[in-house]
Formats: structure tokens, sequence, C-alpha cells
């Protein structure tokens, strides 16, 4: 796949990007800080440089793939030469909510706080991918319009090729020995899970887990290369990105299930760390979608 290679489909009843794949050569497509209305796959095959993602900074080398949820913050700066291929999707052309464990990315590559957003691709997985990238290529180029039906199942084989290296990489889950930090960390996802629509600050965290606060920050901040603070935000806007994409729910029942009684401090919340309006989020991503099934 070379630079005249790039594929595009537009939503034909909004204007948007629906599908988009093509092939870069430099790093001029991700060197600014990028908040996109859809979800990102973006493989380095040859380079290196430094991700920026949400709170967090990751070095990363050639054969690293990564994968960004819709308004996730993020943009990659090097010094070198890198190339590799993208693939961009809308939730309105493949909604990974619907049928969540159809490809298994919604909580695997995407919406995972616990992981950094990328995997390593190995000579077996890289010869897979482009296997997939050469039928999604050939079925562009004999797509007519609203003809791309194809399309679907050729992302969902490469989404559940991703998930797939994700999860048998367990980079996550720290080894259990006797010692007080693993038994920290083994807990500390399920009290996260279990309590951020009520408990949103890190010493309450700390308190649930026996811990001082300072202790649990700084094994949290090894471990995770982010703040706990970070942590439960990222978890809060996880959910209320969920809510506002397949429900029809009001944003202040919304804001109230996530345990903000002020909706428009709710509202500050998650403007801040997705640089736009729950209600912008909504238009722009997806409304309603679990409820007109």
């Amino acid at each position: 796949m070379n630079e005249q290679n790039v594929f595009t489909l537009i939503n034909q009843q909004d204007g948007n990007l629906a599908f988009k794949m093509f092939a870069f050569n430099d790093n001029s497509y991700f060197d600014y800080l990028q908040r996109n209305n859809f979800y990102s796959i973006i493989w380095i095959n040859k380079g290196s440089g430094l991700l920026k993602v949400d709170f967090s900074e990751y070095l990363f080398e050639e054969n690293t793939m990564f994968t960004f949820a819709p308004y996730q913050p993020f943009m990659v700066s090097t010094d070198k030469k890198i190339s590799g291929i993208a693939i961009q999707f809308h939730s309105d052309f493949y909604c990974i909510h619907r049928n969540p464990k159809e490809t298994n990315c919604d909580t695997v590559l995407f919406n995972n706080i616990y992981q950094p957003p990328f995997i390593t691709i190995d000579k077996e997985a890289g010869e897979t991918f482009t296997l997939v990238l050469e039928k999604l290529k050939s079925e562009f180029q004999n797509i007519t319009e609203n003809d791309y039906e194809l399309l679907v199942p050729y992302l969902k084989i490469f989404l559940v090729t991703a998930s797939r290296i994700k999860s048998q990489s367990r980079i996550d889950e720290p080894k259990i020995t006797d010692t007080k930090t693993p038994y920290i960390l083994r807990n500390l996802k399920s009290v996260i899970e279990d309590n951020f629509k009520e408990k949103h600050s890190a010493s309450e965290y700390a308190t649930l887990l026996n811990i001082s606060p300072n202790a649990l920050a700084k094994i949290v901040k090894t471990h995770f290369n982010k703040t706990l603070t970070d942590l439960i935000t990222e978890r809060i806007i996880v959910e209320a990105k969920r809510e506002l994409y397949m429900t029809s729910k009001p944003i202040k029942e919304i804001a109230f299930t996530l345990g903000y009684s002020d909706e428009f401090y709710f509202s500050r919340v998650f403007k801040t760390n997705t640089d736009i309006s729950p209600q912008i989020y909504r238009e722009t991503v997806g409304f309603g979608k679990a409820e007109l099934n």
C-alpha cells in the first residue's frame, strides 16, 4: 500500500468520515494533538518515537499498533522517519458496542484505562494483518455506492486479531507474589469498577484498600504510568461516553448516575477531558444506538 492508496468512505447522510484506510511515510498526520470523532488504528511498521495519550507518555518502537477511541487525545512525537498504515472508522460504520462479544475490542483495544493503548506486532501477526488489509484494499476497489458490506467483516477480523494479541499479552497483570503491592494492584481495578460512580477521590480508594494515599499513589504511578485521580476520571469519562452513545438519557440523568448532582460541573469535567461538551459528543459520535435495535 503506497501513498496513492488512500481509501475513504463518506457518510452520505451527514458528509462525515465513515471509514478510511491509508498509508503514511512520515509523521505529518500525527504530529499534533488529535481528538477525532472516530476510532483510529495506527500500525507503525518502521520508526520509533514518543506517544502522548490521555495523561501518559510511552516510548514506542517499530511494529507497534496504536488504538484510540473517539475523542481520546493523542499525538506522536519523533525526530525519525516513521511509516505504516492507519485505519479510521466511525461508530455509524461499525458499532463496537452493539455486540460487544463479537470482536471483544470495546474493553480490550479501546476504552481500556488499565493498559497502554498499543500492542506489539510479531511476524505472524503482521502477516495476518497484511492479508486482511489487502482484502480491504481489494474490496475498496470493487465497491459501488452504498455497496460496502464486505468491508465490515474484514474490519471485524482485524479487530478480533488485535484484541486476541492484546488479551494474550496480559501486560496489565502484575506477577502475584506474597508482597502487598501485587495484592493492591490485583484489587484496585475491581474497587474502581465497583465504586467509580459514587467515589471520585483518590483518598476514598486508599481507605477501601487499607493503604495510605501516598503509598497507593506511588504504586499506581509506577504500574499504570498515571495518577489514581487520572485513572478514576478516565473510567468516569469512558462510562459517560457509553451512556451518551448508547442511550437517549438526558445529560442531567447521566451526570446524576455518575455521581454528579450538578449537571454543569459534570459537563465541565467531561469537556476538560475530551475538549468537547457531552452534547457535541452525542451529536458527532452517536445517539441512542442501543434503543434503535
